[in-house]
């Protein structure tokens, strides 16, 4: 077998992995699902899950991929041979699978606003909720940006670990945070914006119930990227001077950061030009143009924002097609490139249902959401915390203890001694509120 690729820096693990979990996870889904359900309160639950479930996830993540060196479903089977847990990996590649069929829909979405950008077709195109509403009603064109938001993964996923995935992500992550602070300035400004402030960051619990809990628990897991083994994959590529809890660290607070942003930069335009804060899906569509053509030269950052929020959302998605290509090379580098083409295909395959949700599919619906709000669902509340509680068992149950605490210490240095409050988190609260959480949502999908 070829030797692995590994990541070629410390920094380029950080910035790759924040850009898995930086993407549509925190800029696209976390605003409007913020906006259902409640503003303030939901953002505290959203942040206390990440710090205390999340991240912990996030670490135990790490560990397995580098204390086993394979990727998804190669961990597994290397740390527990020949036993139920190599479930837990190809149940990974699954869920990454289903996960980024309806993702490169989205991504389409941003993709064909971008190009729309170039000429002025999106601020100059009258009403915000029109001009979204008649690309998704558009079968067609949701299919074409689905079609070339997937070859752009391909393109890159092919060139490698090191050429494709850390080079992107290097380059562009600190320009998406630039872009992002003068978008959270300008909305700020803003006639009426404190009123949109204020509902982001004043908590309400009255707002809160078990359903916006377990939003909140389900995108702790969906913004940090964990549960479906992407950072075990991520982390096979990660070199022995590397500290695992301080990575994961920087990945959460990266994360929440950007979270934050987000609602900064949505939420006071949504208010000021008297948006709902519900909105959906489509929030940051219809919000985007408004915000932009207030600006001076509004037509130019709002092209330079989508191109990035474009590459935010590829490079989450690049972790979902890695996990896919790389269970299927098992490190060949040879076999890389045919791989990720033959994925990529049939994930564009599997996701046209996703991208005619709105238009020729609109009439499909289970549980009383279509086909696109129904996946998203299976993936986020059901799948997502099903992969959590069989990892968080895995690592405190079943994974050799001695491996688990070398791997965590292994140059952690002065934050090796967070492990002994780390363990207790995984055999315990982890597993316990995963459970509670997936017990409700199994209950409620019955109803």
């Amino acid at each position: 077998m070829e030797k692995q690729e590994q990541w070629s820096s410390k920094i380029g693990f950080i910035l790759s992995s924040a850009g898995a979990a930086i993407g549509l996870g925190a800029i696209w889904k976390f605003p409007y699902v913020t906006g259902q359900s409640g503003g303030g309160a939901f953002l505290l639950l959203f942040i206390l899950f990440t710090l205390l479930i999340g991240l912990p996830m996030l670490v135990s993540e790490f560990i397995i991929g580098r204390g086993s060196g394979r990727e998804a479903v190669g961990a597994y089977k290397k740390l527990a041979p020949a036993s139920f847990w190599t479930f837990t990996g190809k149940m990974g590649v699954v869920g990454c699978f289903l996960l980024l069929s309806f993702y490169s829909v989205v991504g389409g979405w941003v993709l064909i606003y971008t190009i729309r950008s170039i000429y002025g077709g999106v601020i100059g195109s009258g009403d915000p909720n029109a001009l979204f509403g008649a690309m998704t009603q558009n079968g067609w064109l949701t299919i074409g940006g689905h079609a070339l938001f997937m070859l752009l993964n391909v393109i890159v996923i092919a060139a490698g670990v090191q050429k494709g995935i850390e080079l992107a992500s290097k380059y562009m992550m600190p320009l998406l945070f630039i872009f992002f602070i003068i978008l959270v300035i300008r909305s700020l400004t803003l006639d009426g914006a404190m009123e949109g402030v204020a509902f982001f960051l004043q908590p309400d619990f009255s707002k809160i119930n078990a359903e916006a809990v377990l939003y909140a628990l389900g995108h702790s897991f969906f913004s940090l990227a964990v549960g479906f083994s992407c950072m075990v994959t991520y982390s096979s590529y990660l070199g022995r001077d590397v500290s695992i809890p301080s990575s994961a660290g920087s990945v959460a607070v990266m994360n929440i950061f950007v979270s934050i942003l987000a609602g900064l930069a949505i939420f006071p335009a949504v208010f000021a030009f008297g948006l709902a804060p519900a909105e959906g899906p489509g929030l940051l569509f219809v919000v985007l143009p408004a915000v932009f053509s207030q600006m001076p030269f509004g037509e130019l950052f709002l092209f330079m924002f989508l191109l990035l929020f474009l590459f935010a959302t590829l490079t989450s998605s690049f972790s979902l097609l890695e996990i896919i290509t790389a269970a299927f090379t098992k490190g060949e580098a040879s076999s890389r490139k045919k791989v990720s083409l033959i994925s990529g295909i049939v994930v564009f395959l599997a996701g046209i249902p996703a991208a005619l949700s709105y238009s020729a599919l609109a009439d499909i619906s289970y549980f009383g959401r279509n086909i696109f709000d129904m996946t998203d669902y299976l993936v986020s509340n059901i799948l997502l915390p099903l992969g959590n509680l069989l990892i968080a068992l895995f690592i405190a149950w079943r994974m050799d203890q001695a491996l688990v605490k070398q791997q965590f210490e292994l140059s952690a240095g002065k934050l090796g001694f967070v492990y002994s409050y780390w363990l207790p988190l995984m055999r315990w609260v982890v597993p316990v509120t995963i459970t509670i959480v997936f017990v409700y949502t199994m209950s409620q999908l019955r109803q």
